[in-house]
């Protein structure tokens, strides 16, 4: 580890002590059994670099326990709210398709009951629609077009506008709307407008089973004798086919500081990025959206701090550690995922665990936490 440290620092321009520090925080939780495996991707002025520890899948059916590595591909969980459906929402604002107050109902007239003909898109992005955080879909024997039934028409649980409650229902809307916008299936519109732009090679909504060893095994799942591998964890993204709006990415580390890449650009497609668009528009986002999406839209409401898909700092989600500046923003998934970027410091730090490896009681708040510390205590002021 401490070679390797040495080596990322001097690479970065960062302080080879907070970078062994991250490091060593990684190591720790391993020893504990936190997660068999992780992997660091930092991005610090456009230069990028990543650690792996542990192992990706450990005692797999057939084989060798599997290393994590840089290619590792892991489940993103709800990093997937900010990758994939974030962006193309915000494209679809930039082109005049839709605004923040585009009404719901407007693009999908059954979401426009129950008290919801008003909720906006804006409030969906922002989590401020009212609508319940979450549903069992997967458990009541319904076929995908049941489900969707139930998504669209479930009710409110508070007033609109009154609080922020997370909610993966708003984010399979938002999915759906960018399906009947763009008349093209969720996964082929963030592949062919946000992954092959920036050259994000590996990410995908549609894994390729016959390559298992490539990904990061999740939980122990009853009904195929197994860890999941390579098979989306959330039950709902699981039961809808694996491409919705909420859940579903799998990405390795450097995929992820491509895209962290484009918002510290605020919307431009890095020169490095190796586009396959074929000498297309040079921006993923207009410079606007992406500065509108980085600041609160929900100071009106106690305890938040939230912009448009992104946790910002103070909010309580918020997982930047304790010396990220007040401009910081990213996002967290329920797999052991997460990305935090610093635009003061242009720095973005991508941190993948499989921490639900050994059941969803392990938590991986903390290390979040030492590591951000660690990485932003390097970076020379």
């Amino acid at each position: 580890m401490e070679h390797h440290a040495e080596a990322g620092a001097e690479q970065l321009g960062l302080g080879i002590k907070g970078v062994k520090s991250a490091c060593a925080a990684i190591e720790r939780e391993i020893a504990a059994g936190t997660t068999p495996g992780a992997v660091l991707g930092v991005m610090h002025e456009g230069k990028q670099w990543s650690y792996s520890a542990g192992y990706a899948n450990p005692k797999p059916k057939q084989g060798q326990p599997v290393p994590a590595s840089k290619d590792t591909l892991y489940d993103c969980a709800s990093l997937t709210k900010v990758v994939v459906t974030l962006p193309l929402i915000l494209q679809l604002i930039d082109e005049g398709v839709l605004t923040l107050s585009t009404k719901v109902s407007d693009i999908l007239p059954s979401f426009g009951t129950a008290g919801k003909e008003e909720i906006t898109v804006g409030q969906l992005l922002t989590h401020t629609s009212g609508l319940q955080a979450d549903m069992n879909l997967h458990s009541q024997g319904w076929d995908r077009e049941q489900m969707w039934d139930v998504v669209l028409t479930a009710p409110l649980a508070t007033k609109p506008d009154t609080e922020v409650i997370y909610s993966d229902l708003g984010y399979l809307a938002l999915g759906r709307i960018i399906e009947k916008s763009l008349e093209i299936p969720l996964d082929q519109a963030v592949k062919g407008r946000v992954l092959d732009p920036l050259g994000m090679r590996h990410a995908t909504l549609t894994p390729a089973l016959e390559q298992p060893g490539r990904y990061a095994a999740t939980e122990y799942e009853n009904t195929i004798q197994d860890h999941l591998c390579g098979i989306v964890h959330d039950e709902k993204a699981r039961a809808l086919g694996g491409v919705c709006g909420h859940a579903g990415l799998f990405a390795t580390a450097g995929d992820l500081l491509h895209y962290a890449r484009m918002w510290l650009e605020q919307g431009a497609i890095p020169a490095t990025a190796g586009s396959e668009s074929g000498g297309g528009d040079s921006r993923i986002l207009s410079r606007a959206a992406a500065i509108a999406a980085t600041r609160t839209h929900t100071g009106h409401i106690d305890g938040t701090n939230r912009g448009l898909g992104w946790v910002l700092k103070g909010d309580k989600m918020d997982a930047s550690g304790d010396w990220m500046g007040p401009g910081c923003y990213g996002h967290t998934g329920f797999t052991g995922t997460s990305m935090w970027i610093d635009p003061e410091l242009d720095l973005a730090v991508v941190l993948l665990t499989n921490r639900v490896y050994g059941g969803r009681g392990s938590s991986v708040a903390q290390l979040r936490a030492q590591v951000h510390n660690a990485l932003t205590g390097a970076v020379a002021w």
